[in-house]
C-alpha cells in the first residue's frame, strides 16, 4: 500500500474540475425501506456545496427499486424480471422527485438521464450523443442524475454493466471525470474480511496493487466489494481515481480536501484520450485474438504495435476496424484495440513473417493493431 501525508493527497485530489459520485441502495434507505430523507438532503448540500466550488457534478443514484419496494410496502427485492421493472418504474418517480424538491430549495436545476447498456457501450454514435448531453447539461449548469434505466433494461444492464458501481465508473470514463467517488456502508475498501466485518482499513491502493477480498451483495443493493474494484481498476487504467467511503459517516467536501477518510485508488498513469477511452472500455469487442509471450512483452512493456507473427490464435468473426480483444495464452484479457485485418485474413496469416504475410495476401503487410489503435486494459 502507498502511504502519504495529507498533503499529498490534497495534491492529488485539488486537480479535481469533473466529479461523478455514486449512491447506493442500501445508504438511501432506511431499515423500514423507504427513502432516508436525511441521508439525501445531506448529499445533495453537500454536492450542491461543491458545485458552488466551480466543480461540475453527475450523480449516479440507485434507489429506484428500493424506493417502489418502500411505497408498495415490499420486503423482499423480487426476484423477476417483470416485478423488478415494475417496481422500479414505481420507485424511479419518487427517487427523481425527491432530489428535484431538494436541489430546488438550492435553486440548482436537475436533469434525469436513464441510461441502458447500449447508450454507452454499443454504438460510438449513441456514445458520442451522450457525451453531448453531459457536455450540454454542464453548460446550462444542470446537474444530471442518473440510474440504469431499471424498469425497460434490468436484464441487459445486470448482464452487461453489473450495477450502478460499474455504470457510474462508464460515465465517468465517458465524461472524463477526474474523480469517482463511490458512497457505500463500508468505510472504504479493507484487507480482510472476517465474518462479513472489515479489518486493516486501506488508506491507498497503488494502480497495480493485487488485492485478494472477500465481500457480498447485501440486502438492497446489487453490488458489493468485486464490483467497486473493478469500478476502480477501470478508472485507473484511464488515469483517473476512485475513493470508495462512507455515505453516512464521510462528507463529500471532507474527502475531496484531503483528509484520510474512505479508499483512495490512484491512477495507473498519464490520463487517456476519449478516442483510447472509447476503444479500451467503451466499446464492444467483435473478436478475440490470443497472443505469445513474446507479443505481450512487445506491446504491454515495450509499447509497440502487435504484428501477425505474434498472433497463435483467432476467434470470432470481425472486420476491417473492429475493436478485438487480445489475450496472453492463459486467456488473460492484456488490451483491446482496432483491427487492421478481417477474422479470415488474420486467420490465415497468424504467426507468419511480413514477407510471408505479403505472399499469402498479395499486398504490403501491416500490423494487426497499431499501437496508436492499443489500449492496455
Amino acid at each position: 500500500m502507498h502511504t502519504s501525508d495529507e498533503s499529498q493527497r490534497q495534491q492529488r485530489l485539488s486537480g479535481v474540475r469533473r466529479l461523478v459520485v455514486k449512491i447506493g441502495s442500501s445508504s438511501l434507505t432506511g431499515a423500514d425501506g423507504q427513502l432516508h430523507r436525511p441521508t439525501i438532503r445531506r448529499l445533495v448540500h453537500d454536492l450542491v456545496e461543491l458545485r458552488e466550488q466551480g466543480l461540475e457534478i453527475i450523480l449516479v443514484s440507485s434507489g429506484a427499486v428500493a424506493a417502489g419496494m418502500g411505497r408498495l410496502g415490499m420486503t423482499q427485492r423480487p426476484r423477476s424480471i417483470a416485478d423488478l421493472q415494475a417496481v422500479a418504474a414505481v420507485g424511479q418517480n419518487l427517487l427523481v422527485h425527491t432530489y428535484e424538491s431538494l436541489f430546488r430549495r438550492h435553486d440548482v436545476p436537475v436533469g434525469q438521464v436513464l441510461l441502458t447498456a447500449g447508450d454507452i457501450l454499443d454504438d460510438r454514435q449513441r456514445y458520442n450523443h451522450v457525451r453531448n448531453t453531459f457536455r450540454q447539461l454542464f453548460a446550462l449548469g444542470v446537474v444530471p442524475v442518473i440510474n440504469e434505466n431499471d424498469s425497460v433494461a434490468v436484464a441487459e444492464l445486470r448482464a452487461t454493466l453489473g450495477d450502478n458501481d460499474m455504470l457510474a465508473a462508464y460515465v465517468a470514463n465517458l465524461v472524463q471525470a477526474q474523480l469517482l467517488v463511490i458512497l457505500s456502508d463500508v468505510d472504504g475498501v479493507y484487507r480482510r474480511y472476517v465474518q462479513g466485518k472489515g479489518e486493516d482499513l486501506l488508506v491507498e491502493v497503488e494502480p497495480d496493487q493485487e488485492l485478494r477480498l472477500q465481500g457480498g451483495g447485501n440486502r438492497l443493493g446489487r453490488g458489493g466489494i468485486e464490483t467497486k474494484l473493478r469500478a476502480a481498476h477501470l478508472l485507473s487504467a484511464c488515469g483517473e481515481m476512485t475513493i470508495v467511503a462512507h455515505a453516512r459517516k464521510h462528507r463529500l467536501p471532507d474527502l475531496l480536501t484531503g483528509n484520510h477518510l474512505g479508499t483512495l485508488f490512484l491512477p495507473r498513469s498519464k490520463r487517456m484520450g476519449s478516442r483510447k477511452r472509447w476503444i479500451g472500455f467503451a466499446s464492444p469487442a467483435r473478436g478475440t485474438i490470443v497472443v505469445d509471450e513474446g507479443a505481450v512483452k512487445a506491446i504491454v512493456r515495450l509499447g509497440r504495435s502487435l504484428l501477425p507473427a505474434g498472433v497463435t490464435d483467432c476467434e470470432g468473426t470481425f472486420r476491417v476496424g473492429d475493436v478485438i480483444r487480445v489475450a496472453d495464452g492463459q486467456g488473460r484479457e492484456i488490451g483491446r484495440g482496432l483491427s487492421r485485418y478481417g477474422s479470415d485474413d488474420l486467420d490465415r496469416i497468424r504467426g507468419l513473417r511480413s514477407f510471408a504475410v505479403e505472399k499469402a495476401l498479395g499486398h504490403k503487410a501491416q500490423e494487426v493493431i497499431h499501437r496508436d489503435d492499443l489500449v492496455l486494459t
